[in-house]
């Protein structure tokens, strides 16, 4: 009987109807493939059957949280070349369906569920979030889902993200590192947003309070920072004391849609609109207009995807939503513009920073990568590997073209039209 990375990879590829460009390596220590390309490595019988009883993205991230399955090489290198076969295939149900009808397919995977060992479908691991998709975006059910994915430990997110302490998308210089490039970033929304000394601003889930804390210190503007995540505001607060601006930066935990001390003259929303949700996301633009000031500015800082000819097929990425994001939704950029302008917004500019993003995460990866041992222990081994997989893949994404981030500039224009913006306010270098 041949061994078993041998039948392994005979049987994926039989299923597939395409060469597996990564070497395999079983449970029985047995290899096939490629020597110089990274190893799909399967630990125990039981990644193959997660893969099995759940086919396609799902079931290849339960193996990896829970450590049955491992990559050995590069794991971009792997996470391209597994891509093409899993998130790039089209495959959704239908297309499951179709390719087992076929008579060599079904062999195979009869054949994979023998090598499989006991037909028991796995538990998933525990750090998956599992429940119904009825009542989304619900006060109750977005401060759940900020709290699963914020409340990691304070220290786990000084390890990933560095001393700055953004978790978003950096604006990067050629030479630039991760804390420069942050930097520059909270000083690009500072320049966009015109603050200046006495003004009012509100930033939308603050996050570790780093944005609220740039603009009171380098700009002398009077910040609000609300955030759903205790352990972020708790975080926050200690910082804005060590700063010495208490008397102007106040941190809340408290949802956008309940601030009620406005007008502002400026509103950041950075990384935060993803979570808002297809169905709330006119309620979030109008909410935000309405605490403005007339002639005040937003700076929506969001991820986008690509657009799908049909809008009403797009699904949750099932991985994310899952174990990184629950209920986080991506809208492409047109239908972003499109709710702002019908809250009433005139949005004056649009910037992609897609490739800063990309850049961004792997130097978040890298850090993670150099800090294995403790990050393991402060978050645990699983959840340590969840934010290795999910950063990594979406750099490739970003990469890629699949998704993107933008910054829209947008403004509550006053009754006389007057934008209070520069004729030229955007500067090209070539």
């Amino acid at each position: 009987m041949a061994d078993a990375a041998s039948r392994l990879r005979s049987l994926a590829e039989q299923m597939l109807g395409a060469p597996l460009p990564l070497r395999v390596r079983a449970w029985d220590g047995s290899q096939a493939g490629p020597p110089d390309a990274p190893a799909l490595v399967l630990r125990n019988r039981r990644a193959l059957r997660r893969i099995l009883f759940k086919p396609g993205e799902l079931g290849l991230a339960r193996a990896w949280v829970a450590g049955d399955l491992e990559i050995e090489g590069d794991l971009y290198t792997a996470l391209d070349a597994m891509a093409g076969l899993v998130w790039e295939r089209g495959e959704d149900s239908r297309g499951l369906v179709r390719a087992v009808r076929d008579p060599a397919v079904r062999a195979a995977a009869r054949d994979l569920l023998k090598l499989a060992g006991p037909p028991i479908p796995p538990a998933p691991p525990r750090e998956e979030i599992r429940r119904p998709r009825r009542h989304l975006h619900t006060r109750r059910t977005d401060r759940r889902a900020i709290s699963h994915h914020y409340d990691v430990g304070n220290d786990f997110y000084e390890l990933v993200l560095g001393p700055s302490m953004v978790y978003s998308c950096a604006y990067w210089e050629d030479a630039g590192t991760l804390e420069s490039a942050q930097r520059d970033k909270l000083e690009l929304i500072c320049a966009k947003l015109g603050l200046k000394e006495g003004q009012r601003l509100l930033d939308v889930g603050c996050g570790w309070g780093s944005m609220a804390i740039h603009a009171a210190r380098e700009h002398g503007v009077s910040v609000l920072g609300v955030t759903l995540s205790q352990e972020q505001a708790a975080y926050a607060r200690k910082r804005v004391a060590d700063e010495g601006l208490t008397d102007r930066v106040e941190i809340r935990v408290q949802d956008y849609r309940d601030v009620a001390d406005g007008p502002f003259d400026a509103i950041s929303s950075i990384g935060m609109a993803e979570h808002v949700g297809a169905e709330r996301y006119l309620e979030y633009a109008r909410r935000l207009y309405a605490l403005l000031g007339p002639g005040g500015r937003l700076l929506n800082h969001q991820i986008a995807r690509r657009p799908q000819r049909d809008e009403t097929a797009y699904e949750v990425d099932a991985f994310i939503d899952a174990y990184v994001f629950p209920d986080g939704e991506l809208a492409p950029l047109g239908t972003t513009v499109t709710q702002l302008e019908h809250a009433g917004f005139e949005v004056r500019d649009v910037e992609s920073l897609r490739e800063h993003y990309a850049r961004t995460l792997r130097g978040w990866v890298a850090n993670l990568e150099a800090g294995w041992g403790r990050a393991a222990g402060l978050a645990g081994p699983n959840r340590a590997r969840v934010w290795r997989l999910y950063m990594a893949a979406c750099a490739l994404a970003f990469e890629h073209n699949r998704i993107g981030v933008n910054q829209v500039l947008a403004v509550r224009a006053p009754e006389s039209g007057a934008s209070g913006l520069p004729l030229r306010a955007r500067t090209w270098h070539a």
